[in-house]
């Protein structure tokens, strides 16, 4: 019992995190896109859009259990890369944070791999992985 608790709190915390991005990016999206720009990348609104969608498909997997395991590598990924592109090491001699929100990245990774290991929970699964 005790398990199938912790992982049902694990998969509403990895789903409610992404379930935030995605509202946040779609509560303001010229801001999101903004953000997207100043990091350098091109066609920022449009990117905006597909992390949005990106977003929420990796909520109802994590929330779900479909497509679990892979959702949570895709998503340990995606962290990886938002890490790097908007907190890594260009960024921090202009603002010591954003160290910390580096760092913080990789202890969200290090849950996605072990869940994308573990699993969904088979109590608890819509639909196995294949992985």
């Amino acid at each position: 019992m005790g398990r199938t608790a912790a992982i049902l709190v694990a998969r509403l915390i990895f789903g409610g995190v992404f379930v935030m991005a995605a509202a946040f990016k779609f509560a303001g999206m010229d801001s999101t896109a903004g953000y997207i720009a100043s990091a350098g990348f091109p066609f920022p609104l449009l990117l905006a859009w597909i992390a949005a969608f990106f977003e929420v498909g990796l909520a109802i997997a994590l929330l779900t259990g479909a497509f679990f395991s892979e959702a949570a590598l895709l998503a340990a990924a995606y962290v990886l890369f938002l890490a790097l592109a908007f907190h890594g090491p260009s960024r921090w001699e202009g603002n010591q944070a954003e160290f910390g929100f580096f760092i913080d990245h990789f202890t969200f990774i290090a849950g996605l791999l072990f869940a994308a290991v573990h699993g969904p929970g088979d109590r608890l699964a819509i639909r196995k992985s294949y992985l």
